[in-house]
């Protein structure tokens, strides 16, 4: 069974570290009690991104059993998560962390869609689609670098980007991404 997410308020349920952190936990049933000894958080603080979880059909509830005159009730994470692109669009693009390998990934995984469709369309139409590729290699001395090479290069682009924009352009989507080389 797939978990469908295509709802922007289903999917930020989803996305603080301690909620990721708590799916990926549970998908072992636990309880509350149980998933704040294994975080080291306090259990309201987990017992209330559980039930933002549970409303947007992120958990599900497996079992109550009776603990020290008190209700427990045991969740488990609904499994298989797939969300719809279209969904991290808009607001979610803002949301992000720029150096995490996940965003990458959505980002290239993004662009396959995007050109991959907007090539059929131009091969139907017996057209060119016109894209450009601007790849290079660097080699960091120190892991830090990698920070404030970003940062001078984000402020170059949004430069050239200013140099060259129009209103009246056809717009074009850019994106510039770094990972390791593969050994070779």
């Amino acid at each position: 069974m797939v978990t469908y997410l295509d709802e922007p308020d289903r999917l930020r349920a989803a996305l603080s570290p301690l909620r990721r952190a708590m799916l990926g936990h549970l998908r072992e049933p636990a309880s509350a009690s149980q998933l704040a000894a294994v975080l080291g958080e306090p259990r309201q603080k987990v017992n209330y991104h559980l039930r933002a979880l549970e409303t947007a059909g992120l958990v599900e509830l497996v079992e109550e059993r009776q603990r020290r005159g008190c209700v427990e009730r045991i969740f488990r994470a609904r499994p298989g998560f797939v969300v719809d692109p279209t969904v991290m669009g808009g607001e979610f693009t803002q949301i992000h962390d720029q150096y995490a390998a996940d965003h990458l990934v959505g980002v290239a995984a993004q662009t396959v869609r995007d050109v991959g469709r907007m090539q059929v369309k131009a091969d139907e139409a017996g057209k060119r689609l016109l894209t450009f590729t601007v790849e290079a290699e660097v080699r960091f001395a120190a892991p830090g670098d990698v920070h404030d090479f970003t940062d001078e290069l984000a402020e170059a682009v949004r430069q050239v980007v200013a140099k060259y924009d129009s209103e009246k352009g056809r717009p074009y989507r850019m994106v510039a991404f770094g990972h390791p080389g593969a050994a070779r």
